[in-house]
């Protein structure tokens, strides 16, 4: 069973989406979806779309509710989701509201081997999960948002000294080579040739500064291959993304989490049935009057003053925090 609730848009009326995914012999099946919202606070919730085993109807209109129409409709499958299918169609605003929204999350495990690829040339708007098409992001950004560009290159030179620009050119054979050039040198060089972290803090840079950013932006463990030193840099990044994206950065630093405050900050654990369930710093015995007293974030989650997730101190194995806006 899933379940999701949100909102469009400020002050708009509360969604909530459930699925529930049952198995038989023949394998996994969507045994129920439905979506509902009240439209008016007093009211009983009414399901606009709802469907059981791929059969089922969903209400037309931008603001659907009892007087609408309700078209009911039969899947090719019990096994296809009725939210997927029918946000395809403009008659279903509602539903296909939250269909771009679904699809549109972008969950990121950027890895600096995979950007020093050699991609067949041609613009991308995003970067894929690992960073492979870095190259190709970079190209899109130079012939359509120098500007942006320009500004992620700034930021870049003020973490990375003496570097002077970064380009990229395509090949004879139709591959895209990115190339970095730093100042005390003539000639720039390849990708497979530049540091780690240099990589992965433009990698960074670039998707943090999306032009058209995803409505959610999942990060997994910034600080491999990063100096701790630019951290903070990083950090402060992340927040100014957060004012366009929901945010959410799971990360094992310290050093990271030093720069955080304590409502942003989560700690994930499992409870005694297994499942994963999340507590929130600032709601911790302690932690606000220790940082009140000049103590970090991070030297208290290591030092075992959070609540959950500690290995050495609870019994629900090692969990990561978590950076939620």
């Amino acid at each position: 069973m899933f379940e999701v609730k949100y909102r469009e848009r400020p002050k708009t009326p509360l969604i909530t989406y459930r699925l529930a995914i049952d198995e038989d012999g023949k394998g996994p099946f969507v045994a129920r979806e439905f979506l509902s919202w009240k439209r008016v606070a007093q009211s009983h919730p009414f399901k606009f779309l709802d469907f059981s085993e791929g059969t089922g109807g969903a209400a037309t209109g931008d603001m659907p509710d009892e007087k609408d129409t309700r078209n009911e409709e039969r899947l090719d499958s019990r096994e296809l989701l009725a939210v997927n299918t029918l946000g395809q169609f403009a008659k279903h605003p509602r539903v296909a509201a939250l269909r771009r929204f679904i699809t549109g999350w972008y969950l990121s495990y950027l890895s600096a081997d995979h950007a020093r690829g050699v991609p067949e040339a041609g613009p991308q708007e995003r970067l894929d999960r690992e960073g492979g098409n870095l190259p190709n992001v970079i190209q899109y950004l130079k012939e359509q948002h120098p500007q942006r560009l320009n500004n992620i290159l700034n930021m870049l030179k003020q973490r990375v000294p003496r570097l002077e620009r970064v380009d990229v050119e395509v090949m004879p054979d139709g591959r895209l080579l990115l190339q970095i050039k730093d100042a005390p040198f003539e000639k720039p060089v390849m990708a497979r040739f530049v540091s780690d972290g240099t990589l992965k803090m433009l990698a960074y840079l670039t998707l943090l500064n999306d032009p058209e950013p995803p409505q959610l932006i999942g990060i997994e463990e910034p600080e491999n291959q990063l100096h701790p030193r630019l951290l903070a840099g990083l950090a402060e990044e992340c927040r100014k993304a957060a004012s366009a994206s929901q945010l959410m950065v799971t990360t094992h630093s310290p050093y990271f989490v030093d720069l955080l405050r304590p409502e942003e900050a989560w700690a994930l654990y499992r409870d005694e049935c297994g499942f994963t369930k999340a507590m929130r710093a600032s709601e911790m015995f302690g932690i606000k009057t220790f940082m009140d007293e000049g103590a970090s974030l991070g030297q208290l989650w290591m030092e075992g003053h959070f609540d959950v997730g500690d290995p050495l101190i609870n019994s629900d194995g090692p969990r990561t925090t978590v950076l939620i806006r």
